[in-house]
């Protein structure tokens, strides 16, 4: 196959994340096609994508040798054996986050996909967020100074409990497995493995069934890194709150990109991923203000690399090890509620 043929990829699954995350970022990606796309839903499978077949049977892409890469947005539950299927099978893989829903799960895909020599990657979107680019600038060009504190929150107003996997009481439910992984692998990405994780977990809606509140303070030896997710925040714009020991930062409002996903936008429209809430740096000396515009949001830039990798001119955007680590602390995070101590790492 020619090195600039387009890689050959099926979705499975059409559930949010599929129809709402992957499918719409593969098709815009040129160096992929959407060849086929698992799911129970044939009829909107063909309104949405006519160009993809649909069918409901994994094993049937598993086994067509076309098919060069994998992407699962199944049922956290379903990710492990899923993956362990499709890297046994000769694929590339990518994973939705969360990996698994144990860090033994994600070490031993890790080494799996190590022996068969296949690229295997989780989907971390929320590196490609506008407001944690222009932070990560922030920090390299030490516009703040070290970092002592960091508060990171993504809340929500959801207050009446909803029939669906993700808030019922089975494997992989509940915000921890939901927001978790976006907020730890922020804080991995920036600051690297915490030395503690402190985590309580809550059900907090009436009728509940699965964890709808989760703060967190990851311990390091020269910071704290606090992030906090929930359901039942009225008025959920505070994003990051960052102190330096010059300047600090702070941002309301969350990414604008998977709103314009939903509203039917693609990347490279007018406006994508603008941030139109940017954050604002606070000199400690002066007190003096300055809003900081940075780049703009691309997660399509994840699955153009996902695509370079796998035709040899790039790294894996997020290796399985990165993967695992994060794993490692959000399984951490579940002890720590549990014993409602530290949990060393």
């Amino acid at each position: 196959m020619a090195a600039s043929a387009p890689v050959r990829t099926a979705l499975v699954g059409f559930g949010y994340a599929g129809r709402t995350f992957h499918a719409p970022l593969i098709v815009a990606c040129p160096e992929l096609r959407l060849e086929a796309l698992v799911s129970r839903q044939a009829e909107a499978v063909a309104e949405a994508w006519p160009q993809a077949r649909a069918t409901a049977s994994l094993d049937e892409v598993l086994a067509d040798p076309a098919i060069e890469l994998i992407v699962l947005a199944t049922p956290n539950a379903l990710h492990a054996a899923q993956a362990e299927a499709a890297l046994k099978s000769g694929k590339a893989v990518v994973v939705d986050k969360p990996f698994t829903l144990t860090a033994d799960e994600a070490r031993r895909l890790a080494a799996l996909a190590d022996e068969r020599g296949l690229l295997l990657s989780v989907f971390h979107n929320r590196r490609w967020d506008a407001d944690f680019l222009t932070l990560k600038a922030l920090i390299a060009e030490d516009r703040l100074g070290p970092v002592i504190r960091l508060e990171s929150c993504f809340n929500r107003w959801r207050p009446q409990v909803r029939d669906r996997w993700r808030e019922g009481d089975g494997p992989g439910a509940g915000l921890w497995y939901d927001l978790g992984p976006h907020l730890i692998d922020q804080a991995l990405c920036l600051f690297g493995r915490p030395l503690g994780v402190t985590c309580d977990l809550a059900i907090l809606r009436p009728g509940g069934r699965a964890v709808d509140y989760a703060h967190v303070v990851l311990r390091y030896a020269d910071k704290r890194i606090i992030l906090h997710a929930d359901m039942v925040t009225p008025a959920p714009d505070a994003r990051f709150a960052v102190h330096g020991a010059r300047a600090g930062w702070s941002k309301q409002g969350l990414d604008v990109q998977e709103d314009q996903l939903k509203a039917g936008l693609r990347p490279g429209a007018a406006g994508w991923g603008v941030d139109p809430r940017p954050g604002v740096v606070v000199d400690g000396a002066t007190g003096a203000r300055e809003v900081v515009t940075g780049p703009p949001g691309d997660y399509l830039a994840y699955y153009a690399a996902v695509a370079r990798a796998l035709r040899g001119g790039a790294s894996n955007p997020v290796p399985p090890s990165e993967a695992v680590a994060v794993m490692e602390v959000l399984e951490a995070g579940l002890l720590s509620a549990e014993r409602r101590a530290e949990v060393a790492l």
